[in-house]
């Protein structure tokens, strides 16, 4: 699926490059090969790693700031999350007001989860528990 989805993009992004700007072809192949690069990949660990679950999880708690996100979801999941990661998955979880940013004093700035994020999360977690009840079932059979 992430390979169907790449290659769309990249013929997408060729063409509106080739329609609007002059280039040789060379960068062509380059920028193809940058934006192939960088496509998200999933995680090896499974779904119970993916960053926005696992601070929508942490701000279900109560609001936080980043540091004490990353430090709560070290603690309950043993997942350490990187800056990078946890802040990209922030501003992501904002755009799609999941999370909202709270007044700051400081310089740390709390976030907390707003109703659509603890219903998307509740749901997100309620297919997880199938999924793994499921799963389980199928096991024990064997």
């Amino acid at each position: 699926m992430v390979g169907l989805f790449a290659r769309a993009l990249e013929r997408r992004v060729g063409r509106l490059l080739r329609q609007h700007i002059s280039f040789p072809l060379p960068m062509y192949f380059e920028l193809r090969y940058i934006v192939s690069r960088n496509m998200a990949r999933k995680t090896a660990s499974g779904p119970a790693t993916d960053p926005e679950l696992l601070i929508l999880s942490s701000l279900a708690g109560g609001p936080k700031h980043g540091y004490a996100v990353m430090q709560d979801v070290s603690t309950f999941a043993g997942v350490q999350l990187g800056p990078g990661t946890l802040y990209t998955a922030i501003t992501r979880l904002v755009d799609e007001n999941w999370v909202e940013p709270m007044e700051t004093s400081g310089r740390q700035r709390p976030y907390r989860i707003t109703s659509a994020g603890l219903g998307y999360l509740r749901v997100q977690l309620e297919k997880m528990r199938r999924l793994s009840s499921f799963g389980l079932r199928r096991i024990r059979a064997v």
